[in-house]
């Protein structure tokens, strides 16, 4: 049984950010907190915790310290209230995100009706559509276009995690909603990449290990696309392999999320080669 990894998995350079800010400070300062978990992967979160970075879910379950914005970012309001509170900030909001926040508001400011193609109930499309306003819309999917108005001027963004399949899709069906349309495509590299990649590589096994956590948008896009292509299996860790799905494969394919960090690849690629022996 031979197993081959993706060109491109695991930790992108907005999560490495993150971590390494949040672990700087709990070594720092002893105990500080995340506004919500700092990244969509339970296991890392559970590391940081033991290392003095403790998730909140509301600012004011803290009276004194220090708060990291994590990766997903926030709205302005946020900001308000850490002042308020005088609490100190620490933002590891992911540059990609940021420049998301404020393409989206800058199109706001400029007259544009703001769309983003995204996941509503992401933290982060929530807090990009703080940015740029209450008229925002989001839309996720080609159907949901049809409830999006005629307007004079359409502006769009995306979540930086994306597929980026479907925002083309979604685009097109947008294009007949306004004669004045500027589009930005926010979606990260990294996320183009571990698509790409992942896809590519279902494409010539027979099965494919999709690592990351179950909350994770960007790792269930990935098990999503490989789905198409081959059997897959979305796991959070080695834990969950199961014996039989290995009967009758010869070749299998691993990939992760962008949160996924590189010890939890690790653990399922050497559980993979023990099974292979056995």
């Amino acid at each position: 049984m031979e197993i081959v990894t993706a060109e491109h998995l695991g930790f992108c350079y907005g999560v490495k950010r993150a971590i390494n800010m949040a672990r700087e400070q709990g070594k720092e300062k002893g105990c500080v907190y995340t506004l919500g978990p700092i990244i969509h992967n339970p296991q890392m979160v559970a590391l940081l915790e033991r290392e003095g970075v403790h998730p909140i879910n509301d600012l004011s379950q803290v009276d004194s310290g220090t708060v990291i914005i994590r990766s997903h970012g926030v709205g302005p309001h946020i900001y308000e209230q850490a002042a308020q509170r005088n609490l100190q900030i620490v933002d590891a909001t992911c540059p990609h995100v940021k420049k998301a926040q404020l393409s989206a508001q800058k199109l706001a400011e400029d007259g544009y009706t703001v769309v983003i193609i995204g996941e509503k109930m992401h933290p982060e499309v929530k807090s990009i559509h703080e940015w740029a306003g209450p008229k925002t819309l989001s839309v996720e999917t080609v159907e949901e276009t049809k409830k999006v108005p005629e307007v004079a001027r359409l502006g769009i963004v995306a979540q930086t995690t994306f597929s980026h399949i479907k925002f083309n899709q979604i685009v097109g069906e947008l294009l007949n909603k306004s004669h004045d349309i500027k589009i930005l495509r926010t979606i990260c590299t990294a996320t183009d990449q571990r698509q790409a990649a992942a896809e590519a590589l279902a494409r010539r096994v027979d099965m494919m290990l999709v690592i990351g956590g179950k909350n994770s948008a960007n790792t269930t896009r990935l098990a999503c696309l490989c789905a198409e292509c081959c059997q897959t299996h979305h796991i959070e860790t080695a834990d969950e392999l199961q014996v039989e799905w290995f009967t009758n494969i010869e070749k299998i394919g691993v990939t992760a999320g962008a949160s996924t960090p590189d010890w939890l690849i690790k653990e399922v690629y050497e559980k993979c080669r023990k099974m292979n022996r056995t």
